[in-house]
This record gives structure tokens, sequence and C-alpha cells, in this order.
């Protein structure tokens, strides 16, 4: 009788101490839910209303190297973006601290790098073709394209050899929407990002001494060999080293 009653009042327990749900109420999770964060760049992106002005994936990638060069001494970003023909506005200089876009403007890219868009790239002495990645903006100077600023290339293999090739950033007449060529598009330079007369001073003012100046192109051999980027580098195009 009494080993009876034990196995009833054990087979009850469970219902005596359990909380009674009623059926239409939501059921809580043991553990709480995860809550996903859009990264910062997206954030960033739509508080800078670049939707429609700048490339997505241009900026994200951008910002991202940005974020880890510890050398720059300034809070400006300039990306450029050569998925855009030359003959569309496809530089940007960023205000990264006040979130401001201060500069647009269409660029030159180098003459072997392609017709209106640059497809082929190169950090060869003598190839005349544009170099990707990411760069620190240097001193100004005098030269024979007039006010120009010295690019030094942060990424080995890829624009490093920048300062040898006279990479520079400067005016030039060739640079200017105005005189778009029979082709089709914009003037080309020696590899350098050329960019209108009128506004040269003013950009460069602005860029020089320890910005951070990103060359885009979604390339797959740049983003295999990038210093500053990764885990973007599946079905694109190839880079052209030589």
């Amino acid at each position: 009788m009494q080993k009876t009653l034990f196995i009833f009042l054990i087979s009850i327990i469970p219902f005596l101490v359990s909380p009674v749900t009623k059926s239409n109420e939501p059921v809580v999770a043991e553990t709480p839910a995860q809550v996903v964060e859009a990264p910062a760049a997206d954030l960033l992106y739509e508080e800078m209303q670049l939707e429609g002005v700048v490339g997505y994936m241009a900026f994200r990638q951008a910002v991202e190297g940005y974020e880890k060069i510890d050398g720059k001494r300034k809070e400006i970003l300039t990306v450029i973006d050569f998925t855009k023909p030359s003959t569309e506005e496809r530089m940007f200089v960023l205000d990264m601290k006040n979130k401001k876009l201060l500069h647009k403007t269409v660029v030159s890219h180098g003459r072997n790098s392609g017709e209106n868009y640059a497809t082929s790239f190169s950090n060869k002495v003598g190839s005349y073709q544009s170099s990707l990645g990411f760069y620190l903006t240097e001193n100004t100077y005098q030269g024979k394209n007039g006010y120009s600023l010295v690019l030094d290339g942060l990424e080995k293999g890829v624009n490093d050899r920048a300062r040898e090739r006279a990479i520079v950033m400067h005016g030039a007449p060739y640079a200017n929407p105005a005189n778009i060529a029979p082709g089709g598009r914009l003037g080309r330079s020696l590899g350098c990002p050329a960019i209108p007369l009128s506004i040269t001073k003013s950009v460069i003012n602005t860029v020089k001494e320890g910005s951070v100046l990103f060359i885009y192109a979604n390339n797959q051999d740049y983003l295999a060999q990038s210093t500053y980027l990764s885990g973007y580098n599946d079905g694109l195009p190839s880079y052209n080293e030589m």
C-alpha cells in the first residue's frame, strides 16, 4: 500500500510544480534571440545618403580598409570607382568625421587600362595602367602637370611602386568632361588619377597630407592580394599584373 502511494505521488509531482501555460499565450524561448546588427559601413552609407551616388560595394570595401590603416592623419576618404565609365562622376571625397560628401567628379584612368571603362591594371613601371587598392596621400608639388599630389601605394605587389611610377593626382585638360573624346570617353592619363583643372586645387587641398584613397574595380586578383580586404573574391574578374 505504501509503495503504491509513493509511486502515485512521484508520478504527479511534475504536474504540481510545473507552471500552467495557457494555450493562447506565446511560448518564451529558453535563451534570448540573437540580435543581428547591420554592418557599420551599411549604417554609414545610409546616414551619408550615398545611395545612387557612390556604389555600395566600393564604399563598403573602402571603409573596411580605411578603418585598418593606421598611418592616416586625416578623417577623409576618397573613393574612385572604376566599375563606372570615365564619362560619369566616379571619384568621391568623403568627410568621415562629419559624414558628408565633399566632392564628386570625373577622373581619368591609364591609357592602357581600357577605353571608357578601366578593365586592366598594373603595378609595373611603364605599363601606363592604373593601379587598384589603398593609398595614403602625401605632399603637394608643382610639376609638369601643375599642382600635383604625391600618392603612397600601401599594398605590396598591387600599387607599392606608385612613387617609382610617378603616379600622382593632378589636373589635366583631357580630364575635363567638356572634352569627351570622339570615342565617347574621357581623355586618359599614363596611370595617374587625373581630374578637371577647375577643381584640382580644391580637391587636392582637401585630401593632401595623410588621407586615404581607394581605387576600386570589383577585381578578383586584387582582392586575393589585398593587404586590407578579404572575403570578397568569389567569381569576379581577374587583376592583370602585367
